[in-house]
């Protein structure tokens, strides 16, 4: 539980634009090393220090099939200020697959969801300097009633 034990991974500005932002984009690889990139609703996990995704029928998509199979996956939030500031933030992360913690996104979506556990954060636009980082010590849940990928 590395949000309440310590200092967030992400920097203060990075939990603030996540934060503000509500669509990113998941990037898996299928079994035969095709790129699959989609829109996902997302949310920052402040007792895991995670990115959580979530949505309708999440554990019948190609995204979930894909991280249970390859579980290094890649996830960019990214806008534009005028007249032009391009801001982004890539987390290059392993999947971890959970049956339950969907409930808390939305009413209506499913129990279901993909927890990203950082590996690497890049990001521009949002610090004064750009960031890019390894994060050490990673530390997977392996609660026996989550699947770990």
């Amino acid at each position: 539980m590395k949000g309440v034990m310590g200092m967030s991974i992400f920097t203060k500005n990075e939990l603030e634009y996540i934060g503000e932002q509500r669509l990113g984009r998941l990037a898996t690889v299928d079994m035969d090393g095709n790129p699959h990139v989609v829109p996902v609703g997302f949310r920052h996990n402040p007792e895991t220090d995670t990115i959580d995704i979530g949505g309708h029928n999440i554990s019948e998509t190609k995204k979930w099939r894909d991280a249970g199979a390859h579980p290094r996956v890649a996830f960019v939030v990214d806008d534009v200020l005028p007249p032009w500031r391009p801001r982004s933030i890539e987390v290059l992360a392993d999947a971890e697959l959970l049956e339950s913690g969907g409930e808390e996104f939305a009413r209506g979506l499913d129990p279901q969801i993909i927890r990203l556990h950082p590996v690497k954060i890049i990001a521009w636009g949002i610090d004064e300097k750009r960031q890019s980082r390894k994060i050490k010590n990673i530390e997977v849940n392996t609660n026996k009633n989550h699947v770990i990928v």
